[in-house]
Order: structure tokens, then C-alpha cells, then sequence
């Protein structure tokens, strides 16, 4: 489920974190990386959990509208095409994601009822609702449509959703742009015939992902000072004080991706740092961390330096 720059950038996170609380232990930190990536985990279900509920929540209405003592006869004879997207049906009856609430005891929303219903209001007064419920018959195609829609729109963007995760936990409102960009990528690939466990990903692709994410912060970590001396040796014209705090993390981090790891070739770790400037630092960042990158990442080539192994990896 997790790239490469997704564990960067938690790693960048954790990082910056850690120079806040001014941390010196480097086990306990290392410990704090890996249970805030389980803890990813464990908000993409939360995520997923929802869509299962609020199909549920509708479920109930309709039950509720037809139990009235004078229903309509709309009510009587309701449209199920909501309750019976293929998608949500998809999910609801995986049993691999059964066996993942029940071990990460995901069940907020029995006790946080009060968010789906949120959720739910929302949707059916929405004009995405009112257009897909327009007819009574939906191809898995157009049912996908809608859920994606439905969460990029209305589920995703929710300020009441967004405030009760970062009640939750304390790094789930840095992970939410990521979880969420894994889900929709997660629903676009589905199919009719997706196998329980497409919608129960890995959290690491292998276990070497999982030790690039230890090994860069560790090693970063543990040549802070010497990263920081390289850096300041190209900035001498720059007011320190102005250096955003992130550019100078990501900075380090990408000059222990030169130095300490030979298979990574320079121009993925440029662009992968420029990319992650753009997203999470200040408007001129890039640039200001491409130049500084460039012109470390050719004074290593000159000096010999530079430890890179294999062809086309300088």
C-alpha cells in the first residue's frame, strides 16, 4: 500500500516531529516510525469501516421510511440502487476485512455513530446523490463512479470527519492525504471480480521497503550534524533562520540518501525530495532544494565521493 514517498514522507514526519520534542533516543524513535505506520493501517480501515457503515446507515432508513405509520408510496417501495451498489457489496461481505476490524478492533463507528450519520446526511443531500439515484438500475462501472466521487466530495473533504481523527490520534491528520489518495486508487482498480484480499493490501510492499524506512531515519538521524554542516556549507548567503524547517529536513534526508544508500540513483532521490517540497513545504522550496541537491550531488561525482553502485545510478 505504502511507496517510496509515502515512507519518506512519514519518515520526514517523524523526523521533524522528533526535533520538536528534541528526542535523543534512537530506539524509541525507530519504535515511533514503525507503530505510526501500523497506525496508517489501522485509519485506512477506519476509512473503509465508513463506507461499510454509512451503506448500513442507508439500509436502516429505508427499513425506518416503510415501518412509518403512513408511508408513501415511494417509501413502500424505495430506490435500493444505493443500498445495492456493487462496490459497497464488495466490501461489505469481504471477510478478510471482517478478520482485520476484528484484530485492529476497528469499531469506531458503533460507539462514533453520530460521524456516519453526519456522513450520511450529507451524501442523500447531495446533488452527486440525487443524480446517481435518478435511476433504479447501475452498471459495477458506474456504481465505482459514484463511490469514488462520493468519498473524493463529500466523505474525504468533511471538517467534522477531519477534526474527529485528529482526536483520535496524534499523526492520523498527517496521514490523511496519503490514506486517502491509497483509497480512491485502492476503488479505481476494483473490479467485479476483485479477490477479498485486493481490498486488504500490505501496509509494505516487501520487507525491504520496511527497512529503508528504519535505515533513513536511523542513519539520518545519526549523521545529523555532519548532514547539517554540508548543507550550511552550501547556504552561506541564506539567513539560516529562513531555511523552512522541513526544507532542512528533507534536505538531510535526501544527502543520506547519496551517502548511505549505494542502489538509489541521485535523480530518484532529487525528484522524489522535489516532489515532496512541493507538496508539504513553501512555494520556492523546490527550487531553493534542487539547487542545493544539485550542485552537493556533483561535488560528491568530482570528489569520488558519491557512493553509488551499478550502472546509471550517478
Amino acid at each position: 500500500m505504502l511507496n517510496r514517498r509515502h515512507i519518506r514522507i512519514k519518515v520526514m514526519q517523524i523526523i521533524f516531529a522528533i526535533k520538536s520534542n528534541e528526542s535523543d533516543n534512537l530506539k524509541k524513535d525507530e519504535q515511533f516510525l514503525l507503530e505510526s505506520i501500523e497506525n496508517m493501517y489501522s485509519l485506512f480501515l477506519l476509512i473503509l469501516s465508513l463506507l461499510i457503515e454509512v451503506q448500513a446507515k442507508a439500509e436502516d432508513y429505508l427499513i425506518k421510511s416503510q415501518q412509518k405509520h403512513l408511508p408513501t408510496s415511494e417509501e413502500k417501495n424505495p430506490n435500493r440502487k444505493f443500498v445495492n451498489n456493487e462496490l459497497l457489496n464488495l466490501l461489505k461481505q469481504n471477510n478478510l476485512l471482517k478478520q482485520e476490524f476484528q484484530a485492529r478492533k476497528i469499531d469506531n463507528w458503533k460507539f462514533d455513530d453520530e460521524y456516519v450519520d453526519v456522513i450520511f446526511r450529507a451524501i442523500i443531500e447531495s446533488e452527486l446523490y440525487k443524480d446517481y439515484m435518478a435511476t433504479k438500475l447501475s452498471t459495477f462501472k458506474e456504481d465505482k463512479i459514484f463511490v469514488i466521487d462520493m468519498f473524493k466530495e463529500i466523505i474525504a473533504p468533511n471538517e467534522k470527519l477531519y477534526d474527529y481523527f485528529e482526536d483520535k490520534n496524534i499523526t492520523w491528520l498527517d496521514d490523511l492525504p496519503v490514506i486517502n489518495t491509497a483509497i480512491v486508487k485502492l476503488l479505481r482498480k476494483s473490479n467485479p471480480q476483485s479477490l477479498e484480499s485486493h481490498f486488504v493490501p500490505k501496509l509494505f510492499k516487501d520487507m525491504e521497503d520496511k527497512d529503508f524506512a528504519v535505515t533513513l531515519l536511523e542513519k539520518t538521524l545519526s549523521n545529523e550534524l555532519a548532514f547539517s554542516n554540508e548543507i550550511e556549507g552550501k547556504t552561506a548567503n541564506w539567513d539560516k533562520d529562513r531555511i523552512a524547517n522541513i526544507d532542512f529536513v528533507l534536505l538531510q534526508m535526501a544527502i543520506c540518501e547519496f551517502q548511505k544508500f549505494p542502489s538509489i540513483p541521485v535523480k530518484v532521490t532529487i525528484n522524489e525530495y522535489l516532489e515532496i517540497a512541493k507538496e508539504y513545504s513553501t512555494p520556492k522550496s523546490s527550487v531553493f532544494i534542487n539547487g542545493i541537491l544539485d550542485n552537493l550531488a556533483k561535488e560528491y561525482s568530482d570528489k569520488g565521493t558519491l557512493n553509488k553502485a551499478g550502472r546509471g545510478l550517478k
